[in-house]
């Protein structure tokens, strides 16, 4: 019994070392739950972070045990992910998709950068033309995805994808760097927008945090 006992608080040690952790974690917020408000609200920012992004990370932590995926990055999971199961695939695009989508907001963000705003109107025509592109994409996307502004072979384009999905993935037909992603999912909007997606996607664009695209862009390109 002593044995035993001494085996079990070993395997209890263990479990609680600081030394033994999940490979994934979820990303603290860069701002307050409210610090979006009015476009996103208090309540559906907590729940959006710390229920549905969590879940996404504790799923792809149990899925890929016990898999080649175990020991590898975010990134070389996304890149080859053709190779994992739907459960990898699902929860490691639920993942990325969303630390980019919260570093990509911000309260009170501003405008983009002369020299950003030039490298988009060289693309588009001008800001508001793609601004339009971008919310006719996101506002079409088929039940639940993402929209996305990627870099692709040094050039700006807007693609869109399903579910979890997203340009790093290599089953994507449309493959890039992301550096502004809109999650179009019910969840990210429902309880103050209802039904009115092109509502959320208007609302949006005030804390779009133009700053860190241009970084992204900037690495990108």
């Amino acid at each position: 019994m002593k044995f035993r006992n001494v085996m079990l608080a070993g395997f209890l040690l263990i479990l609680l070392s600081p030394s033994v952790k999940a490979q994934f974690t979820v990303p603290d917020l860069p701002y307050a739950y409210d610090a979006l408000e009015p476009a996103i609200d208090k309540e559906t920012m907590q729940i959006h972070h710390d229920k549905h992004h969590a879940a996404y990370v504790k799923n792809l932590n149990d899925a890929v045990k016990g898999t080649a995926a175990e020991k590898a990055s975010l990134a070389s999971i996304l890149a080859g992910v053709s190779k994992y199961s739907t459960a990898i695939r699902n929860n490691a695009g639920g993942h990325y998709n969303h630390s980019l989508f919260w570093q990509i907001m911000a309260p009170k963000p501003g405008a983009p950068s002369p020299a950003f705003a030039k490298v988009i109107d060289g693309t588009f025509g001008s800001l508001d033309k793609f601004k339009a592109a971008f919310a006719d994409s996101a506002a079409k996307r088929f039940g639940s995805g993402w929209a996305w502004l990627i870099v692709q072979k040094g050039k700006l384009k807007i693609s869109t994808t399903p579910n979890q999905d997203n340009p790093l993935m290599d089953v994507v037909k449309e493959k890039g760097t992301p550096i502004l992603a809109l999650d179009v999912w019910e969840h990210a909007y429902y309880l103050k927008y209802q039904n009115k997606r092109p509502d959320y996607i208007s609302a949006w664009w005030t804390v779009v945090n133009w700053t860190e695209v241009e970084r992204r862009y900037n690495q990108a390109k």
